[in-house]
C-alpha cells in the first residue's frame, strides 16, 4: 500500500482537533476527511468520518488492519509532523 499526495488543513485547536487529513492510497482511491487529534502526552490520533443514521454511527471508511493503518498514521504523522512541530520551532525563535 502506498500513500501519496498527503495533505493537512490545520483547524483551530479544539477538544484536541488541530486539522484534518487527505491522501491518495496507490493512486486510485482518495481518502479525505481524517480528524487528526493530539493526545495529552503529544502524540497524534486519527479519527476516520462516520455518519450518523437515527440512533446508529455508520463508519463511512476505516483501516481494516493494522498494518494498513499503521502506513496511514506514518503518513499523516510525518506530514503534521513537518507542519505543526516547524511551525512551533519557528515561533520559540521568534519568541
Amino acid at each position: 500500500m502506498i500513500i501519496t499526495e498527503v495533505n493537512i488543513v490545520p483547524v483551530k485547536p479544539k477538544d484536541g482537533l488541530i486539522g484534518f487529513a487527505s491522501l491518495v492510497v496507490d493512486d486510485n482511491i482518495y481518502l479525505n476527511s481524517i480528524a487528526i487529534y493530539v493526545k495529552l502526552d503529544g502524540s497524534y490520533r486519527l479519527l476516520y468520518p462516520t455518519k450518523k443514521t437515527g440512533m446508529r454511527e455508520m463508519n463511512i471508511y476505516h483501516p481494516i488492519n493494522w498494518e494498513a493503518s499503521k502506513i496511514i498514521e506514518r503518513a499523516v504523522f510525518e506530514k503534521c509532523f513537518e507542519i505543526f512541530e516547524s511551525s512551533n520551532d519557528e515561533i520559540q525563535l521568534l519568541g
